[in-house]
C-alpha cells in the first residue's frame, strides 16, 4: 500500500475531513482536535443552526487558517445518508469520523417500541455503513484514508436497559472490524474508539428517565458529569491520533480513550497486526482457565 498523497497532504496541511454528529459534545471536541492538527473539516449533523454555532466556537477557541464547512443531514433518513455518502465520494476527504449517535428506546428490551429500535439501528449502524461504504470506495484513489467510528456503551458487555443502543453498537464494531480486513492492503485504516462516558445529550436522556433505568446506569452517568471535561478531550485526542500518519497500520480495532495506552500503540504495531488484541472475541473455558471435556 502507498499512503505517499495522504502523508504529503498531511504535512501540507490539505487534509480534509467529515465528522457526523459534529454539533454534539464529542463530535464537536474531535473537530476542535483535528482543526488543532491543521485539518480542514465539513461539520455534519441534524440542525444547520448548531452547526452554524459550532464551527463559530471553533473558530474562536481554535484559530486557524482551516476551513469549516458546514452540511446538515439528518442520518436517521436515507436521503441524509445518501447526501454525506455524495461527498465523500466526490470532495477529497481523507477522514471519516462518524460520532453521530441517538439513544434509542430505554427499559426493558420486551417494553421497548419496535419502531425506535429500528430508529436507532437507522442512525448508529445503517448509517455508519453507508458512509462507511462510501469512505472505503473514494479513499485508496487519494492515497488511502481513515476511517474512526464510536462504538459506546454496550459494545463489549450487556447493558441492561440499553438493549437496542447496545446492540446498533456492537454491530458497528463488528461491520468496521470487518472493513478493515477489507481494506488492509488500500492504505485505509478502519478503527472503532469507546469514548469513555460524559455529560451529553444521552446522558442527560438517562437523568430524565428517572426510575425506568437502573441504578447502576444512573450512577455511572452521575460519575460521568463529574469528568465531561477530560473524557471528551481523551476521546477527541484519540480521534487525532487515529486520523494521522502517527497511526498507520493499526486498523480494525476497538480501542478505549480512557481505559488503553493509546498514546504508545505506535510502539507495537507488529503486535497489533498479529494479534487480536483490542477486538471482541468469544471466550471459551480455557481462556478463564477451566478444563472441561477434552
Amino acid at each position: 500500500m502507498d499512503r505517499t498523497d495522504f502523508n504529503a497532504k498531511w504535512q501540507a496541511g490539505a487534509t480534509s475531513a467529515l465528522v457526523t454528529g459534529a454539533s454534539g459534545a464529542f463530535g464537536g471536541a474531535v473537530a476542535a482536535a483535528l482543526r488543532r492538527q491543521g485539518v480542514h473539516l465539513l461539520l455534519s449533523g441534524q440542525s444547520e443552526l448548531r452547526l452554524a454555532e459550532t464551527r463559530a466556537r471553533l473558530e474562536q477557541a481554535v484559530p486557524g487558517a482551516t476551513r469549516i464547512d458546514l452540511l446538515p443531514a439528518d442520518l436517521g433518513q436515507h436521503a441524509g445518508q445518501q447526501q454525506l455518502a455524495l461527498a465523500l465520494q466526490q470532495q477529497d476527504i481523507g477522514i471519516l469520523v462518524h460520532a453521530a449517535a441517538v439513544q434509542g428506546p430505554i427499559g426493558p428490551a420486551w417494553n421497548n417500541d419496535p419502531l425506535k429500535m429500528r430508529a436507532a439501528f437507522e442512525v448508529n449502524l445503517f448509517a455508519a455503513i453507508a458512509l462507511c461504504n462510501a469512505a472505503a470506495a473514494a479513499m485508496p484513489a487519494r492515497g488511502g484514508g481513515k476511517i474512526i467510528c464510536f462504538s459506546g456503551g454496550g459494545a463489549t458487555a450487556p447493558r441492561a436497559d440499553f438493549s437496542a443502543y447496545a446492540s446498533t453498537k456492537a454491530a458497528l464494531v463488528r461491520y468496521c472490524e470487518c472493513l478493515a480486513v477489507e481494506t488492509r492492503d488500500t492504505g485505509i485504516d478502519v478503527n472503532c474508539i469507546a469514548p469513555g462516558a460524559a455529560l451529553t445529550r444521552m446522558t442527560r436522556e438517562i437523568f430524565a428517565a428517572g426510575a425506568g433505568v437502573n441504578a447502576k446506569e444512573r450512577q455511572a452517568v452521575e460519575t460521568a458529569a463529574a469528568g465531561t471535561e477530560d473524557t471528551l478531550g481523551r476521546a477527541a485526542d484519540l480521534c487525532a491520533f487515529l486520523a494521522s500518519p502517527r497511526s498507520h497500520g493499526i486498523t480494525g480495532k476497538l480501542i478505549s480513550a480512557v481505559w488503553d495506552p493509546w498514546p504508545s500503540l505506535a510502539e507495537h504495531i507488529d503486535d497489533l497486526q498479529a494479534k487480536d488484541i483490542y477486538t471482541l472475541r468469544r471466550i471459551v473455558p480455557a481462556d478463564r482457565g477451566l478444563t472441561w471435556g477434552n
